[in-house]
């Protein structure tokens, strides 16, 4: 089992940019799948960006370019790099580990941390 807390949301302008953090203790993030979602309100929880445990990436179309996910293995942490802001990327982004191979959609996921709120004004 393992458990995740995530940091770094904020208020910023467009344009602007931010880095999530995600901090799992319990056990190793490199065992899971690592996956950024969003939610905002009145919408259903979407897939941002994921790293698998053989190390590849994904990203959501909306945020290529933009965002950035990585991860430190020695300080078992998750960063999300989020550039350009744009007032549409403004959710509660939500950090999840999981073992399954689909990777983009939430259901397959089964830890998930409590969420850090992003706000991007226009």
């Amino acid at each position: 089992q393992v458990q995740l807390v995530e940091s770094g949301g904020g208020l910023v302008q467009h344009g602007g940019s931010l880095r999530l953090s995600c901090a799992a203790s319990g056990r190793t993030i490199s065992t899971y799948n690592m996956g950024w979602f969003r939610q905002a309100p009145g919408k259903e929880r979407e897939f941002v960006a994921a790293v698998r445990r053989s190390r590849t990436i994904s990203y959501a179309d909306s945020v290529k370019g933009r965002f950035t996910i990585s991860s430190d293995n020695a300080k078992n942490t998750v960063y999300l790099q989020m550039n350009s802001l744009k007032p549409e990327d403004t959710a509660v982004y939500y950090c999840a580990a999981g073992v399954a191979f689909a990777i983009v959609s939430a259901t397959q996921y089964d830890y998930w941390g409590q969420g850090t709120q992003v706000t991007v004004s226009s």
